[in-house]
């Protein structure tokens, strides 16, 4: 009778164990939270009736970064930066930054975003060709690069008036995530930047 209610707690003590190790194998790992592009900036006041308003179409991105993951590149190999992923999809948060340039710094053109439901006869197409984190070698300390297409477009034939590559690269201080972070944030502002004077040049 002792001998077999001994076995029945050995049993039961081997459940519990694999049990917990199962419990600990599922626990997912920490993850911090980021985000680019910087706060919503005072709209520019030098903005008047006489601008020529410009409709921003849906920003395209990769597959592999329009999510919420942080790319990573060296060569030919690619892997997402553990424990670190954007506060929502990379391509909402840019498209949200490419707002908030255009409405903190642009003086002759008016963005037209894609929730609102006036149109331009004018069309903003970017077309996100590299956003990620390039290292030399595993554990170096990267550089950010993006990469980007820009075309102003008219309706209704969406003729192409104007187009350009653009290309910023930014490198990180260190191989660290908070520092890879702000160099994206650094990176797409520069980027932006650029967008707003080009457009601006581009659209009479």
């Amino acid at each position: 009778m002792i001998r077999s209610s001994l076995i029945r707690l050995t049993a039961a003590g081997v459940l519990a164990s694999a049990l917990a190790g199962c419990a600990l194998l599922s626990s997912p790992d920490p993850v911090q939270t980021y985000r680019f592009g910087g706060a919503a900036p005072v709209v520019s006041e030098s903005v008047g009736s006489s601008a020529t308003s410009i409709s921003l179409r849906r920003v395209e991105f990769p597959e592999a970064v329009e999510g919420d993951r942080l790319l990573g590149v060296t060569g030919t190999e690619t892997a997402y930066i553990k424990g670190a992923r954007w506060v929502s999809p990379a391509a909402d948060l840019y498209m949200e930054s490419l707002e908030n340039a255009f409405a903190g710094q642009a003086t002759r053109v008016r963005l037209v975003g894609p929730r609102e439901p006036v149109r331009s006869g004018r069309s903003l197409d970017i077309d996100m060709r590299a956003f990620e984190a390039r290292y030399d070698a595993p554990g170096a300390v990267p550089t950010v690069v993006i990469t980007a297409r820009a075309r102003v477009t008219s309706s209704p034939e969406r003729t192409v008036s104007a187009e350009r590559m653009f290309s910023v690269e930014q490198p990180a201080t260190e191989n660290r995530v908070g520092a890879i972070v702000e160099a994206f944030d650094m990176a797409t502002r520069d980027l932006n930047t650029q967008i707003v004077a080009w457009t601006e040049a581009n659209t009479r």
